[in-house]
């Protein structure tokens, strides 16, 4: 492989993993943009004073430690964006917008775009940011973030603290003409502990979103809450009621209905896109002690143990649920205004999508459903596809091609 210009967007956690791996492989030069002055000097600075470290482990999972220095750390794109083959943007949705503001002036042809993050409606924010420049890149949009991690020291060292073996990427070349095939080289990237798999099309993971459990659960809990503090947190997966139950498989129902549109179309293949239900069993076969409902496998799912609703704590000692809390503030944009983009263009109706998410933007102080539209003022910091203008399913196809 000739040299490839990685350049990593971001100062926080996975940025310094990226940046550490990129920089250890051969014939790969690192680069980072970091928009925060202060966090750009101080990581300049730490390059100097020694070596920067990612620990983790081998393919035997045995402890190692990568050491390898990014060449360039820099605030200002103008220095690091020309000439980058890849460019991965690390932050969660919505900040990815402002890094794909700054850079968008100076990407090159030919670029690969990526997004790690694994939050949906990444490409419809290349899209819309982009704009023209969008179709002469590829795009790829990761599941989910490869690893578990935390920084140790800024600038200097970070640990992973889990691996996940297998990823799934989807990519959209449009009329790109990368110089190397985009997912050989972030396998290569990433590294031998995992496994990266192309999907079949970008709207596959959409339309198997993760995203819409816990808005809903947090609906179907505080809803009808009477305002009074509680003495304890409250499981989130282990008491669900019917009610919450009910709703969440009404809306994996909504959302499978999209899917079955979509199959129409005979430039999408969606014949491998499960219902709520199904992923479940497929994903956390081992986990789960009961399969008889999407309830069971959520309230008897061990890798669930432990986990509460957010809360906050008042003075008294006593708990209020915490609605700013990244179950909403990340998951309904990213989440629920999908699914309900997606099924305005499928013209599928979704009244319990709808009543969910009303509830939700309240509580969040947000807009982006309006007169079952979306076209609320908030709808830019969202990842739907509505912020492109697209209308019809022919619009989400005409991009992969």
């Amino acid at each position: 492989m000739s040299n490839v210009v990685v350049l990593v967007c971001g100062g926080a956690n996975v940025a310094h993993v990226v940046a550490g791996l990129a920089a250890s492989r051969e014939n790969i030069e690192a680069r980072v943009l970091v928009l925060k002055e202060d966090e750009a000097e101080q990581w300049r600075k730490n390059l100097k004073d020694g070596d920067f470290v990612v620990q983790t482990t081998d393919v035997e999972g045995d402890p190692v430690e990568i050491k390898a220095k990014p060449r360039t750390v820099s605030k200002d794109p103008k220095r690091v964006v020309p000439g980058a083959n890849v460019i991965i943007l690390t932050m969660p949705w919505p900040d990815n917008n402002t890094y794909l503001e700054a850079i968008s002036p100076h990407v090159d042809n030919n670029s690969i775009i990526v997004g790690i993050t694994g939050q949906p409606g990444f490409e419809f924010g290349c899209l819309d940011i982009l704009k023209s420049k969008a179709n002469k890149c590829t795009i790829v949009a990761f599941s989910d973030i490869p690893w578990a991690c935390r920084i140790v020291e800024f600038g200097k060292k970070v640990k992973v603290l889990a691996n996940k073996i297998s990823v799934d990427v989807s990519v959209i070349n449009g009329k790109s003409k990368p110089a190397h095939k985009p997912v050989e080289l972030l396998q290569k990237i990433v590294g031998p502990q995992h496994e990266v798999e192309p999907r079949k099309n970008y709207l596959e993971p959409y339309l198997t979103n993760m995203s819409v459990i816990h808005p809903t659960l947090m609906y179907g809990k505080w809803k009808d809450w009477d305002g009074k503090p509680l003495d304890k947190k409250p499981p989130f997966y282990k008491e669900i009621g019917d009610k919450s139950a009910k709703l969440l498989q009404s809306i994996a129902d909504e959302m499978f209905e999209i899917v079955k549109v979509m199959s129409e179309n005979p430039k999408l293949d969606m014949w491998h896109v499960l219902h709520l239900y199904d992923w479940f069993l497929n994903e956390y076969a081992d986990n789960i002690s009961d399969t008889s409902s999407l309830l069971t496998c959520l309230s008897t799912n061990s890798a669930f143990d432990g986990v509460c609703h957010p809360m906050n704590i008042a003075e008294d000692g006593t708990f209020v649920p915490n609605f700013q809390y990244r179950y909403l503030v990340e998951d309904v944009p990213n989440g629920l205004v999908m699914a309900k983009g997606l099924a305005l263009i499928a013209k599928v109706k979704t009244p319990v999508v709808d009543e969910v998410l009303l509830w939700c933007q309240d509580k969040m102080g947000k807009e982006y459903l309006k007169d079952g539209k979306l076209t609320g003022k908030d709808i830019k910091e969202t990842g739907c596809p509505q912020r492109c203008g697209f209308k019809t399913v022919e619009d989400l196809v005409n991009v992969m091609f």
